[in-house]
């Protein structure tokens, strides 16, 4: 006969587990995709979410002699 309560209560989270299973592989590829602020000196590339504070830092440490608006110039607003 079967399909009690305690089956049932069993098989829930195995149903879930399948529905909520994270994507399979590697982030390399999306992390590739956030690459999206450059330096124009250097053309180091740097993750979309990359604070103002950083790039300073960057351009500081890498290219003293040159401006940070040459760095990055979408710090210019």
């Amino acid at each position: 006969m079967g399909g009690g309560n305690g089956q049932k209560s069993k098989m829930a989270p195995e149903k879930h587990m399948e529905k909520n299973k994270p994507a399979k592989g590697s982030q390399l590829e999306s992390n590739k995709k956030a690459m999206t602020i450059q330096c124009k000196v250097c053309m180091q590339t740097f993750i979309c979410t990359t604070s103002e504070l950083k790039c300073r830092e960057h351009a500081e440490a890498k290219h003293p002699k040159s401006d940070i608006y040459a760095c990055f110039p979408h710090l210019k607003k």
